[in-house]
């Protein structure tokens, strides 16, 4: 999921991310005609694993400081893989398996709810590090998660095991929220003082499944690393005018490749080389859909849309935007294999080969897989 962004273009951004975000059924990558796939929000039939609380130190190290906390984890040495092989295949495919799950009951026609995410406590982020906490005022039923460090910590542990430090410099913030359970759980977006800084914020009531929370976390960051500033140039103009249509169409028409939302995409850069790739033919017929106001009718839309093109998609939720949908495929392109490219959507998956720094990097966050999970 991706914030702070320009609520009637991207409302179902937030809205259809039930559960675990952008884990919703997965399209067979290998059957001509997938099933018809649901969002994972739905408990799975055996119990999650859950976050065990770790040690903390007893005072947060000041902002900047690189001693050793719980939270640090050095970037693993990895051994040669062979291209598109992953680091750790049986846990890869539990993974995808256990977060792409979907529920019997037939939900097709009913339109989730929105509900805007409480925020309990934020943290500074500093490398490796997060501390001084700041504390919300929150009801007295969430005061046991707001207080629950151990577990704020061990959320940023996977995270940082998982995506090398080098990755996460654009993050200064990182929000423990909720919106109850079964909704999100988990987004990034510009933070509130600098558009070319991003924050992380995860929900701590949906993150006891370990599986979907590892899935969640490198979806999450595959919106770092595709739209941060080194790939899409943030428009200040919308980021200081969030609620201005007028200036959003400007930035937008002014563009001359990919728009995002956040600014204007880079000529080199993935988002826009996959948009035109994969999104040309399809992108103004998404755009008619998305400025439906009627919310039964936009959903209905989006219903068709998807199963229109079921086969160029991993997941039915990558068919909500261009975003959503290379930041799934990026997920599938470190925990599956190879794929031979059959269909569009096994396509998409072997776009990232193209990059040898995406490949390399694939391995980096396969063997945090591993140390997560042994």
């Amino acid at each position: 999921m991706i914030s702070n962004l320009p609520k009637r273009f991207f409302l179902f951004i937030i809205i259809l991310l039930l559960a675990s975000l952008a884990c919703n059924a997965v399209i067979d990558l290998v059957e001509e005609e997938p099933e018809q796939t649901q969002p994972v929000e739905i408990a799975p039939e055996q119990a999650p694993e859950q976050i065990q609380p770790v040690e903390i130190a007893p005072e947060d190290p000041a902002p900047g400081s690189t001693a050793p906390t719980e939270v640090q984890v050095e970037d693993q040495a990895l051994d040669p893989q062979p291209i598109g092989s992953p680091v750790c295949p049986a846990v890869n495919e539990r993974i995808l398996e256990s977060a792409t799950k979907f529920n019997e009951e037939d939900i097709e026609n009913e339109s989730p709810e929105e509900t805007e995410p409480e925020y309990l406590v934020t943290y500074t982020v500093s490398g490796d590090l997060i501390s001084n906490p700041a504390y919300e005022n929150v009801s007295a039923d969430l005061i046991k998660y707001q207080e629950d460090e151990a577990s704020h910590r061990k959320i940023w542990e996977y995270f940082t095991t998982l995506i090398p430090s080098k990755e996460r410099r654009l993050l200064i913030e990182y929000s423990i929220v909720t919106d109850g359970e079964g909704n999100m759980l988990a987004a990034v977006g510009q933070s509130q003082y600098d558009p070319a800084l991003w924050v992380l914020e995860m929900d701590i009531r949906d993150s006891s499944d370990i599986d979907n929370l590892i899935y969640t976390l490198i979806h999450e960051y595959a919106h770092l690393l595709t739209l941060g500033p080194q790939q899409v140039d943030p428009s200040a103009a919308i980021f200081d005018n969030p609620d201005d249509e007028d200036i959003y169409f400007d930035e937008a028409e002014a563009c001359q490749y990919y728009f995002p939302g956040e600014g204007c995409s880079n000529p080199d850069s993935y988002i826009n080389a996959f948009f035109n790739k994969f999104w040309v033919d399809i992108h103004d017929e998404w755009q008619d859909i998305n400025l439906i106001e009627d919310d039964d009718d936009f959903y209905t839309a989006l219903d068709e849309f998807y199963f229109k093109y079921e086969a160029r998609f991993v997941t039915d939720y990558a068919a909500t935007t261009l975003e959503e949908d290379m930041a799934e495929a990026f997920t599938f392109f470190v925990l599956a294999s190879r794929q031979a490219g059959d269909s569009i959507a096994e396509e998409k998956i072997l776009f990232f080969y193209d990059y040898p720094e995406l490949v390399e990097l694939r391995n980096q966050i396969g063997a945090g897989i591993c140390n997560l999970t042994q």
